[in-house]
């Protein structure tokens, strides 16, 4: 797929096909994410693959009944665990180096990003879950202290075909100069 029609067309899928996903398809996904950059290229994150059921059904009782996604964890073949690794990314010598503190989920907001759009480049489905416990995800990871789960993705082959949500007109958000200056 070409890269603007992947941006375009790339959308939360929340139910999955059982199939599972071929090494070679997921070790180009998990390139994308790789390929992602970070604060100083602290590449301050890590990945858990959930494949059993087990620990799939374990992760869904982090996240609430009413989550869209409540399905979707225990039903895609892969749940993608995205880990920070926490006081690493916009740090320097131990300090933040910025009024904003750690940035590590800005960090991870655009390597998931990227594990998504290849995802949909494959044919695979994702959808980003960001409301869970996120402390009881990582007691069932066993991540350390310094480890936190910022996200959630089922990762599978869609069971539908999503419909395009309509976004806003640039005109409506892109200000020169100053804002509200169109």
């Amino acid at each position: 797929m070409e890269f603007y029609e992947v941006i375009k067309k790339r959308q939360a899928i929340r139910i999955y096909k059982s199939d599972p996903i071929p090494g070679d398809t997921l070790t180009r996904v998990l390139e994308a994410f790789r390929a992602a950059p970070s604060w100083a290229n602290t590449q301050a994150w890590e990945i858990v693959l959930a494949i059993g059921p087990g620990v799939k059904e374990q992760l869904q009782k982090t996240v609430s009944e009413h989550n869209p996604a409540f399905t979707a964890i225990k039903d895609a073949p892969q749940v993608v665990c995205a880990i920070g690794i926490t006081g690493r990314s916009g740090f320097y010598k131990g300090n933040a180096a910025t009024p904003r503190g750690d940035w590590v989920m800005f960090d991870l907001g655009i390597a998931t990003e990227h594990l998504a759009l290849a995802a949909a480049a494959e044919g695979l489905g994702t959808v980003h879950v960001g409301m869970f416990d996120y402390q009881k995800a990582g007691e069932i990871l066993g991540l350390p202290a310094d480890r936190t789960v910022i996200e959630l993705i089922p990762m599978g082959y869609p069971a539908y075909t999503p419909r395009i949500v309509p976004r806003k007109p640039l005109e409506e958000f892109v200000f020169k100069n100053k804002y509200g200056q169109k």
